[in-house]
């Protein structure tokens, strides 16, 4: 049934990404939308898979990747991490990545990311990264970043596609827009670099104001909202000699 659902989705609403060569000469920045345990560690809190899941491997396998090369490049990177502090809930999800707990740190496999002098840690305690980026006193360190780094284009991964991901990109275009994030020119959302969660219509009759969540489905449509947004979407990333 789901599979059917997702054949006709992408029958009415068809998505092709393409092909991005990022540039030698083109400053750009990476920015990794929540990889933490919380939400891609089986077993690590609420909203954490309870079994391997392929797309969320996937998605941390190939942020990896293009962290390597922009460590290895000495190019910008920004690490979004939700973290919440105790008591204060985000409807309709339960509680998770609270502050200081396992499940708002990296998942392994990016931990070493810490220790990198061209990367950029940020706690946030709500789905929209930029949001979650303005301090008390109205200044914003994702702004700051773009402009300090003199960052022209983006390259979006991470969880979840239509969710954090989605609200992030949603948010820099409309300030991009807006002449807020200059130089920025694009945002480019990498599909096989994001990744969203499971929670069938079987699993969500049963729980209490759950919303069925088909992974592929909303996969899909976060990342066709995104494009209809003004973002690129890759299938693949290269980059230029």
């Amino acid at each position: 049934m789901v599979m059917h659902a997702l054949e006709l989705l992408k029958k009415e609403i068809p998505l092709e990404g393409e092909q991005v060569c990022i540039p030698q000469d083109v400053i750009t920045g990476l920015v990794l939308v929540d990889i933490i345990n919380g939400f891609c560690t089986i077993g690590a809190g609420n909203l954490a898979p309870r079994e391997p899941n392929n797309q969320i491997l996937q998605m941390i396998d190939e942020s990896v990747k293009l962290s390597r090369v922009f460590c290895d490049k000495k190019w910008p990177i920004l690490a979004f991490l939700d973290t919440h502090q105790p008591g204060k809930l985000e409807h309709p999800y339960p509680s998770h990545c609270v502050a200081g707990s396992h499940e708002s740190n990296l998942v392994p496999a990016l931990q070493w990311l810490e220790k990198e002098p061209n990367v950029t840690i940020r706690r946030k305690d709500c789905y929209d990264g930029y949001i979650g980026s303005i301090e008390e006193d109205g200044s914003n360190v994702f702004v700051d970043w773009v402009k300090n780094n003199n960052i022209q284009m983006l390259l979006v991964a991470g969880v979840c596609t239509d969710i954090c991901v989605l609200d992030f990109v949603c948010s820099t275009l409309s300030a991009r827009n807006r002449g807020f994030l200059t130089p920025l020119k694009d945002v480019v959302v990498y599909s096989s670099g994001c990744a969203t969660f499971d929670f069938p219509t079987t699993v969500a009759t049963e729980a209490k104001d759950a919303l069925t969540h088909p992974q592929e489905i909303m996969h899909h449509m976060g990342l066709y909202m995104a494009k209809g947004r003004g973002a690129k979407i890759a299938k693949d990333v290269s980059f230029g000699h």
